[in-house]
């Protein structure tokens, strides 16, 4: 948090205007509008997984409907899919980016022709083969919806990730690059799709002076004071970027002399917003994942394991999954071998040091 928020938030007080919708959310929609460019529209809600949900009700996605998803993601990505009785297959990725692969796409299509509907995710803020994606969908011609949650400030030949396909997702989480403590957007080129987003998040009222509704709609809207933390977030959201990136760079430079840890890669013609630094160790490292979890965690430090792919989530027990080569999938690879480093912007330079001194001592370093 910044100084610019509570302006905006003060801002909503003083007018009494507390309530979901307001000049805040109005504000915060053209402030994200401006900033990506290209002809986007977009509407504020309460959730980035809204913004997905709405997207597929949208589109037309039925119960026994089969959509493509990223395999290695979070399961904000794949579950509202479920909520329109939709059957996700899930896509191995590939080792450049850590994202959908679009060789196995391309296999599920000839799997599964009737797929309606592909959702690819940014992993850690690193654009995936956005364009690739997106020619394939186009090819198919289905819809494709980029998971943009974790990728706001990144971009692919230079255009902002959420700017591609029929609609963009964004998340505003409390750990974003940019946060409203709680909220998402959904964004298109489409107008019309974006105010039927808009329509639909807000129970659907018909615009009767009397409260009518022809179909069901949802309380999705994004409230007026979780809108002035945006706006005053979106003041920084460069800046943020910026952070993340020398983090990376403190990690690179940490770890240059440790063969067995790589960083997490991204495409040359992608730029990353680095939200994420994680690492792979090597086939051969002696140190594992969890070793250096426990290391880190004696010391009240805090990391996460790799998204476990979807395809071996219990719950997705049974769904397709597509994968390019046999054996062991590139995403359960990642997995097993990976780990999410600490990346908070407010990270000092102390707490760098101690972060990769720990690690480095693990190496004998």
């Amino acid at each position: 948090m910044h100084d610019m928020e509570m302006k905006y938030i003060k801002e909503a007080f003083d007018t009494n205007w507390v309530a979901p919708l307001g000049a805040n959310v109005d504000g915060f929609e053209k402030d994200m509008e401006e900033y990506l460019g290209h002809g986007m529209h977009a509407t504020a809600l309460s959730a980035g997984t809204a913004a997905i949900h709405l997207a597929f009700r949208i589109i037309g996605i039925k119960p026994g409907d089969l959509v493509f998803s990223s395999d290695l993601t979070f399961a904000a990505t794949v579950n509202p899919v479920t909520y329109e009785g939709g059957v996700p297959v899930f896509i191995d990725s590939e080792r450049e980016s850590w994202n959908m692969d679009p060789e196995a796409l391309k296999i599920a299509f000839e799997k599964y022709p009737d797929a309606k509907a592909v959702i690819a995710a940014n992993l850690y803020g690193t654009p995936a083969k956005l364009k690739e994606i997106e020619e394939i969908c186009d090819h198919y011609n289905v819809p494709f919806i980029e998971d943009a949650a974790e990728s706001l400030g990144a971009t692919y030949d230079g255009i902002p990730t959420g700017t591609f396909g029929k609609a963009g997702i964004l998340s505003f989480n409390g750990n974003k690059i940019i946060t409203t403590s709680g909220g998402g957007m959904l964004v298109s080129h489409d107008e019309e799709l974006v105010k039927k987003a808009r329509f639909l998040a807000t129970q659907a009222r018909e615009p009767e002076r009397y409260y009518q509704h022809k179909e069901i709609g949802f309380n999705y809207r994004m409230s007026n004071i979780v809108a002035g933390i945006g706006r005053g977030q979106m003041v920084y959201l460069d800046s943020h970027v910026e952070a993340k990136k020398m983090i990376r760079k403190k990690y690179e430079e940490a770890f240059k002399d440790i063969p067995e840890i790589s960083l997490n890669p991204y495409l040359k013609e992608s730029d990353p917003n680095c939200w994420l630094t994680c690492m792979l160790l090597s086939e051969d490292s002696k140190v594992g994942p969890y070793d250096i979890m426990d290391a880190l965690d004696a010391e009240n430090i805090e990391t996460r394991p790799i998204w476990k792919p979807m395809h071996l989530q219990p719950v997705f027990k049974g769904n397709g999954f597509v994968q390019k080569e046999e054996g062991m999938s590139v995403g359960e690879d990642i997995f097993n071998r990976g780990l999410c480093l600490p990346s908070d912007i407010k990270n000092t330079e102390e707490d760098m040091q101690k972060i990769t001194g720990i690690i480095r001592g693990l190496f004998g370093k």
